[in-house]
């Protein structure tokens, strides 16, 4: 299909100015869509790469497009650049979804740039949006093409490419970072909103400055959400005796449909992140799953909890229960297997494991010193004993000389120096008396006791 489909085909007829007119259907389209950029001059945002030189605007400029892959959050142009793109190339576009569409309808496009590359030498221009939820198989289809250069691959995330796309096709595209719209460039958006959409001139709307800022608080730097629920707003306030539509905090609040302060992408998305953790690390399991419903009611990604997890797993219960790690790491696999809402559950068993479980940061302690040592002491060096020889230079010089190969003492363990002279004194792990740690403890006391001091555990200064 040449151009996006059907709505996008109205849309065109929206920016040719009848904007305020409804289809044979009746149907008008909403207004993120009436007011979607078809030019770069009408694009806002981004300058980081559509600025005078950066590199996206001297591809569209040139009108020589190659296969890329744009990242970034919801809401911050993806789309929209795809379709200025299209524009730009003069190229037979096809948009998909990543979500709903499946290998015949990819196999088909992918036949017909083939076909029109064969013969007359012209590629086709794929959008393919949310190309993360592709699997393996589906991505590797795209190879061939893209490689050749017979189809020309846009695609669209909001997952980091280097986990989720494919090493292959990553190789073959170009990768474009865009950023969360700025409180700037959202109000530009309201502005032109205001100023160039018909049906909004006429019902008069006066955006008060409270609703201005609840506006762009509550849109988490999404101008498609932010634009629905200023189109909302209008429609849920009758005209004054003037008749002026007047917009405040309130309404815009309403329209939003939550008066929720949690954000994705704010104060609110950090606040909560922590009161969860802090929850986990307090053994507070009823706080954690709070903070979690919060999270998953306000549509945080499962996978960033997850991730969260498997960290805290490893930071504040380490070794004093080692199988926390597997179990959070199981967790992110499942969830990002399954989804929501399913994967509701799969958190909530995690979350409520972690928080139960003995907390130890002895190895978080431990890696922290070490690194601090090792930037102290930039000139430590491997001792003699500890390196090996595979030249007879090096025996010479006495490397491995003096080293106790383990396995040959009784209990598979001998003392001798590991660590570099000035810092051989050194303990960097301090087991916990709690969990599995407690039982770690009692083995390299009875190891190391004459050499080392396995004193009083020390605690951890608060980092959230």
């Amino acid at each position: 299909m040449d151009l996006f489909d059907i709505s996008d085909n109205i849309n065109d007829a929206v920016n040719a100015g009848a904007a305020s007119k409804e289809n044979a259907a009746g149907f008008l389209p909403p207004l993120a869509e009436r007011l979607r950029p078809k030019a770069m001059q009408e694009f806002i945002g981004q300058e980081h790469i559509l600025g005078e030189g950066g590199p996206l605007k001297n591809m569209i400029d040139s009108g020589f497009i190659r296969s890329l892959i744009l990242w970034g959050p919801p809401g911050s142009g993806k789309t929209t650049l795809a379709g200025i793109m299209a524009n730009a190339a003069d190229y037979e576009f096809y948009k998909i979804s990543a979500v709903s569409s499946g290998v015949k309808e990819l196999r088909e496009i992918i036949d017909k740039a083939n076909i029109s590359f064969k013969h007359y030498g012209k590629p086709l221009m794929i959008f393919i949006d949310e190309i993360h939820r592709f699997n393996k198989s589906q991505q590797d289809l795209l190879l061939h093409s893209v490689e050749e250069g017979s189809l020309i691959l846009i695609g669209a995330t909001t997952e980091n490419p280097s986990f989720e796309i494919n090493a292959p096709i990553l190789s073959r595209v170009a990768v474009f970072t865009l950023n969360p719209l700025s409180e700037e460039n959202l109000n530009l958006i309201i502005d032109r909103a205001l100023n160039n959409d018909e049906t909004l001139r006429k019902k008069k709307i006066i955006l008060e400055k409270d609703g201005i800022n609840a506006l762009v608080r509550y849109s988490g730097s999404d101008a498609r959400i932010m634009l629905n629920a200023l189109e909302i707003a209008a429609n849920l306030v009758k005209p004054d005796d003037k008749g002026n539509t007047v917009l405040n905090a309130k309404v815009i609040e309403d329209a939003y449909l939550r008066k929720s302060r949690y954000d994705k992408t704010g104060e609110e998305h950090y606040n909560t992140i922590s009161a969860f953790i802090k929850s986990l690390r307090g053994s507070d399991p009823d706080g954690a799953v709070f903070w979690l419903a919060k999270m998953l009611d306000s549509g945080e990604d499962v996978k960033f909890i997850a991730r969260r997890m498997i960290i805290l797993a490893s930071e504040d219960v380490g070794n004093a229960e080692p199988k926390a790690l597997n179990l959070a790491v199981s967790c992110f696999n499942a969830v990002n297997t399954v989804g929501m809402p399913e994967a509701r559950i799969i958190l909530s068993q995690t979350a409520t494991y972690l928080a139960s479980c003995p907390k130890s940061n002895a190895s978080y302690l431990a890696i922290e010193e070490a690194l601090y040592d090792v930037k102290k002491f930039p000139g430590a060096v491997v001792p003699l004993h500890l390196r090996n020889a595979p030249t007879k230079l090096m025996k010479d010089l006495d490397y491995h000389k003096g080293y106790k190969y383990s396995h040959n003492y009784k209990g598979h363990f001998t003392e001798q120096t590991y660590l570099p002279a000035e810092l051989s004194s050194r303990i960097y792990y301090r087991p916990a008396d709690i969990g599995k740690e407690k039982a770690i403890k009692a083995r390299l006391k009875d190891l190391w006791g004459k050499n080392k001091d396995y004193g009083e555990e020390e605690g951890r200064n608060d980092d959230m």
